[in-house]
């Protein structure tokens, strides 16, 4: 499947403590009983069903002798342990599903978007994506700005600016008729036109992260290229002497050159892309989120 044709990704507020943000991570599905206003009922807890007959049946083994006792009790603590187990477990169920009520403005989900900004959502997560992946990034050959802080705010950002949008999409359609009354139309068109002004600079603001992304892979596979001639370079002695072993002094001269020429353009090459990446970088700097 064409991953630009999957949803978007849970982005969740970069400025959350680490410990938080994986906790919240670990959860959707509580994220979404949140979201929906679940809380869970602290009467009735589905650890006690095992408590009272388990207790029970330890009362009624110690009445009876021999074996009875020893099974009784065996069955007592097996209840028992499975009680302290499920208790455990609704506990920390409990607790998460607080911290996400807690929370819940800190984090979006896929389904607080509608579709069109579920997909935009996701080219910027795609395009981020690259750029954290790329070979370039990791050797720190694109610095301009701090991608692994600078970017998932990005995305923070504009996932909030989305959801908003997404909300006011559906506010506007409940709100305006179908069939406007002749007349009527001009006086519900700012209202349209604010809506399609905000898309159209979040659109804007993803293209600019898109471009960025198209600027890295450009770079990447220079770098990549850039790689491979490094190892040949260390080489180059030894093609040299095969040259000269091989041919006239003034052809050999030539070939040499040529290695060097052609070893020259590729560095060229390289250099070029990591300037281009870093002004792509820079034009999103220049653009920030109002």
């Amino acid at each position: 499947m064409d991953p630009r044709a999957l949803p978007p990704r849970l982005v969740i507020d970069p400025t959350l403590p680490p410990e938080i943000s994986v906790e919240l991570r670990s959860s959707p599905h509580l994220l979404r009983m949140a979201r929906s206003g679940t809380r869970l009922d602290t009467q009735n807890n589905p650890a006690l069903l095992f408590v009272l007959p388990g207790f029970l049946l330890l009362l009624w083994s110690l009445s009876r002798v021999g074996f009875l006792l020893v099974g009784g009790v065996t069955v007592g603590l097996v209840a028992l342990f499975r009680w302290m187990a499920l208790d455990s477990s609704y506990r920390a169920t409990k607790r998460r599903l607080r911290l996400a009520h807690a929370h819940a403005d800190r984090y979006i989900l896929p389904e607080d978007l509608d579709y069109p900004c579920q997909m935009l959502l996701r080219r910027a997560q795609n395009a981020v994506e690259t750029i954290l992946s790329s070979r370039v990034h990791r050797a720190g050959l694109i610095d301009t700005i701090d991608n692994q802080v600078t970017l998932p705010e990005e995305i923070w950002q504009i996932a909030q600016r989305l959801r908003r949008l997404s909300s006011m999409h559906a506010e506007h359609g409940r709100i305006i008729p179908r069939e406007l009354p002749t007349g009527m139309e001009d006086a519900f068109k700012p209202y349209t036109r604010a809506l399609d002004t905000a898309w159209t600079s979040l659109t804007q603001r993803v293209r600019h992260l898109e471009g960025y992304a198209k600027q890295v892979l450009k770079a990447d596979k220079v770098y990549h290229a850039h790689r491979r001639l490094e190892a040949l370079a260390a080489k180059t002695p030894e093609y040299q002497m095969l040259l000269a072993d091989t041919l006239r002094d003034e052809l050999a001269h030539e070939r040499i050159k040529e290695l060097a020429d052609q070893a020259a353009h590729v560095r060229k090459l390289f250099e070029e892309s990591i300037h281009e990446a870093r002004q792509a970088a820079g034009e999103l700097i220049r653009t920030p989120l109002t």
